[in-house]
């Protein structure tokens, strides 16, 4: 708890400095802003003396770092088949490809006084326009990426009607709207670089039905993932995906995020059944039926998992669930390479065994565990196993993958069931992004988020580990081995501009190593602004402007999380 106290210390503490340098930023039309946000944020204070309760800052995760990219997006009266011309004249490549910018270029136009009335009107006292309010939602801590601009006002939905009328507001006056969740997302998905309105969905919390015989459970997209596995432990089932502390399921839908289950669950767009959407115009729309399997008609429930807020805002999702196991056993060992780790991984997974988690550290990973946490762990690369089922199962699962390990030059394979010591032993892996800044406090990071077929993992680390040790940064390895994903979170101080560049140089050689063999730039993180640079490379321009007709056919006015996902520079 110590390393959370202080890290929740730090946060508050860099948003200080943070706030002061964007009031002297010497961006175009920021000092004429800095006047407007004051004001609103000064009627605001006079209308309502009670500070606004800041529903999501104490489920804030690490501040973790990813890679740059950035973009501009213009208000158009009309929408646009391209954005190119709406690019910041300067000689900055935003958001496209090559580029190395982290800080999300965007116009800014003042909210019309009407939209305000309006949007009170509907959330009444749910609404915020407090500067530091704005100022937390428009910089998520935990993202690298940062904004020219923050919203202009933070409204608090209560309900799917509410954020139907809200919806119906903005598109009128084409004011953009950000979705907002769980605020743990790193690549930029809720910042606003060009103002607007934040639609924080944490007051939508509830379970909606719980179908127990079916499997199933209705939930309200503000739930987080541990509040709704609390809830559903008693009736002995629970929610598979295990993302960051803090994530909400309407978030983990809209990045189609996963974890460390995922290579015996799936991924999100494997466990949601059906959603409620708002579109841009403020319809309310239903993907599909409480069927566990349907034929009919387009997967529009696939389409807007993953689309990051960028065609609707979902307001309901219908979740798979799973019974809680009878029995499990963690275990770990470790190896003198990271090839042979990455090896073993890869024949456990031949081997057809069922494995529920496959998780792989290397030695300065461990090594920050050890600073961290006061241990002496084996300074080596390191597997970690789950096994779940029967206690037969899990036994005769174990003793196989304690056989394969022995092949590959593993050692000290050791097990437990005791549900301390496997809680003990699976610390290490559910606290290593935060046991990483224990070896530099006071620098920042970026995170690589890459997957390949699982045939190349083991080639993919071995390469990109002989490039993180010859750098000067530190480099830490994480992988969900077992589905051919691994982090690499790249320590650097922000003070250093040539650190900066070669964290960022370093993510590049790990997404354009990994695309050279089939892979993608993100596993589970999503785009963002982050990554739109890459996915030109990754899925072709044919793939990209089908994504942009989607976009302008659903969001004619361009107004749902604007900048994001596509990138500017895909016209048809």
């Amino acid at each position: 708890m110590a390393y959370y106290s202080f890290w929740l210390a730090r946060l508050r503490s860099s948003s200080t400095s943070i706030l002061s340098s964007l009031r002297t930023s010497k961006f175009s039309t920021q000092n004429t802003r800095t006047r407007t946000l004051i004001t609103l944020a000064s009627d605001n204070s006079s209308r309502n003396g009670t500070p606004f309760q800041l529903f999501s800052a104490s489920l804030l995760p690490l501040a973790i770092a990813a890679s740059a990219g950035s973009l501009a997006i213009q208000s158009q009266t009309h929408p646009s088949l391209c954005d190119s011309s709406a690019l910041d004249s300067r000689d900055v490549n935003i958001g496209g490809k090559g580029s190395t910018e982290y800080v999300v270029k965007g116009s800014y136009k003042e909210i019309p006084q009407e939209l305000v009335d309006e949007l009170k009107a509907i959330c009444q006292d749910d609404m915020t326009m407090d500067y530091e309010e704005r100022y937390i939602h428009g910089k998520p801590q935990n993202s690298f990426h940062k904004a020219v601009n923050i919203p202009d006002i933070i409204v608090f939905p209560r309900s799917e009607d509410e954020v139907s009328k809200i919806v119906k507001c903005c598109d009128k006056h084409k004011v953009p709207i950000i979705p907002y969740g769980g605020a743990t997302s790193i690549e930029g998905h809720t910042l606003s670089p060009n103002g607007g309105v934040c639609i924080d969905l944490s007051l939508m919390k509830s379970v909606k039905a719980l179908h127990i015989e079916d499997m199933d459970v209705v939930v309200e997209p503000g739930i987080g993932w541990m509040e709704l596995n609390e809830y559903l432990e008693p009736y002995g089932l629970f929610f598979p995906l295990d993302p960051g502390p803090g994530a909400t399921i309407g978030g983990m839908c809209a990045t189609r995020c996963s974890g460390s289950l995922a290579v015996r669950y799936g991924t999100m767009r494997d466990n949601v059944i059906n959603l409620k959407v708002v579109l841009a115009n403020g319809d309310v729309v239903k993907t599909a039926s409480r069927a566990r399997k349907s034929a009919a008609g387009y997967d529009l429930t696939r389409l807007i998992i993953g689309s990051e807020g960028t065609l609707g805002i979902i307001t309901e999702v219908t979740l798979r669930l799973q019974k809680i196991p009878q029995h499990s056993v963690v275990a770990t060992c470790n190896f003198p390479t990271i090839k042979d780790a990455a090896d073993v991984a890869i024949a456990t997974m031949l081997s057809g065994i069922q494995v529920s988690r496959v998780e792989l550290l290397d030695e300065v990973q461990v090594r920050a565990v050890n600073i961290a946490n006061g241990k002496n762990l084996p300074e080596l690369p390191t597997l970690m196993f789950e096994f779940i089922g029967t206690q037969a199962y899990s036994h005769e699962q174990t003793l196989i993958v304690q056989k394969i390990v022995s092949e590959h030059n593993g050692t000290d394979f050791i097990f437990a069931e005791d549900p301390e010591a496997k809680k003990e032993l699976w610390k290490m892996r559910k606290e290593a992004l935060w046991a990483c800044f224990a070896m530099e406090p006071s620098f920042e990071a970026m995170i690589s988020d890459v997957c390949v077929p699982l045939s190349c993992l083991a080639e993919l680390i071995s390469r990109s580990k002989k490039e993180l040790d010859a750098s000067p940064l530190i480099c830490t390895v994480i992988a969900h081995a077992g589905d051919g994903n691994f982090h690499t979170v790249i320590l650097f101080d922000p003070s250093k501009e040539e650190d900066r560049q070669e964290a960022e140089r370093l993510n590049r050689f790990m997404v354009h190593t990994a695309l050279s063999m089939e892979g993608t730039c993100t596993g589970e993180h999503g785009i963002g602004t982050g990554k739109m640079k890459y996915l030109e490379k990754e899925l072709g321009t044919g793939a990209l402007e089908t994504m942009k007709k989607i976009k302008v056919a659903l969001d004619p006015n361009n107004i749902m999380n604007p900048g994001k996902l596509i990138p500017p520079h895909i016209c048809f």
